[in-house]
This record gives C-alpha cells, sequence and structure tokens, in this order.
C-alpha cells in the first residue's frame, strides 16, 4: 500500500511565527496530492507545543514561540486543510522533529509499500520524520517530493535532499 504524510504544513510555519516567503507556494500541490491518494491514506503530523515551549530543549536552542496547541499557528494551512478533511486524514501530533512510532502506533499503518513526505521544513521534520518513517518500515520505498518541500534556508533546503538521497530515500522533482 502507498501512502501520504504531510510533515508539519501549519499556519506557524507559513505564514506565522516561522514562516517564510515561498511556504504558501506549496499549498496548492500539496493539497491536490492529499486529493490524489484519497481516504484512508493520508496521514498529517502536527508539530505540537505547548505554553511552555520555551523552557525546553528545542525552545532554548530556537527561541520563537510557535506550534502551540489550540492556536491559529497549530492548524493547518489553508487548501491544504480542506483536502486533508476531505479525505478524512489521520492526524499525528508530535512533540519533537519526529514522530514517535510508539505514541503513533495506534494509527500507523500496520504495512506499507511505499510512503511519500512532503510539507516543512524540509532540513529539520521532513528528514527527521522520512527517517523515522525508513526505520519503522524497512523494505517501504521512501519518497520525498522536492517541489513539495522547502526551508527558510533554500541553500540548506538543497543540502538536505542530497543527504536524503544518501540515506536512499528517493528523491522526486529536483
Amino acid at each position: 500500500m502507498q501512502y501520504l504524510f504531510v510533515i508539519d504544513y501549519q499556519n506557524d510555519f507559513v505564514d506565522g511565527s516561522l514562516g517564510f516567503p515561498g511556504a504558501e507556494k506549496l499549498d496548492a500541490p500539496i493539497a491536490a496530492k492529499v486529493r490524489s491518494y484519497g481516504k484512508g491514506r493520508v496521514f498529517f503530523t502536527r508539530d505540537t507545543h505547548g505554553q511552555d515551549y520555551l523552557s525546553t530543549r528545542e525552545g532554548r536552542n530556537l527561541p520563537v514561540v510557535h506550534c502551540i496547541r489550540g492556536t491559529r499557528g497549530w492548524q493547518v494551512y489553508g487548501e491544504t486543510a480542506r483536502a486533508l478533511q476531505e479525505v478524512e486524514a489521520t492526524p499525528i501530533d508530535k512533540y519533537s522533529f519526529g514522530m514517535d512510532p510508539g505514541e503513533a502506533k495506534d494509527v500507523l499503518p500496520e504495512n506499507a509499500d511505499s510512503i511519500e513526505l512532503v510539507g516543512l521544513v524540509s532540513n529539520i521534520c521532513v528528514v527527521s520524520n522520512a527517517v523515522v518513517l525508513q526505520t519503522r518500515y524497512p523494505e517501504a520505498k521512501i519518497i520525498v517530493d522536492a517541489a513539495c518541500v522547502a526551508s527558510n534556508d533554500p541553500e540548506m533546503n538543497e543540502k538536505v535532499l542530497d543527504v536524503l538521497e544518501g540515506l536512499q530515500v528517493t528523491v522526486t522533482n529536483r
């Protein structure tokens, strides 16, 4: 079975506290991809923090409050949010860069032949979740669509696509 994982395509990473120019351009292609996969085959992660964010290790290293559970910034952005709702995509709240497959075990599929990742931010959460999913599904083909991921640092985006290829992830649309 083939699955799509939309990684952290949330308001705070598009037009909020950690937003950057160009992130909004991923909305239409990600939404189209969500719809093409359809019901039962789409998952999405939400970077999820509490009010104590600045006192966490991540908050001390990235002191920009973002993705506080229940806020507008925590919600999925734009047309992608509507598409995820239409296909009844499965949410996975994560409290670090990569999802915890133990915490998500009740919603993750038992087996997967192919997993495609899209979303933000390529050099942090996309790469982290690609590694998590590659570990959880060692025989699955892991794909990252370069046209549907981005970073606030375009040079870092290109570097992480190289790293992903080195990790035997298939990078498409590069």
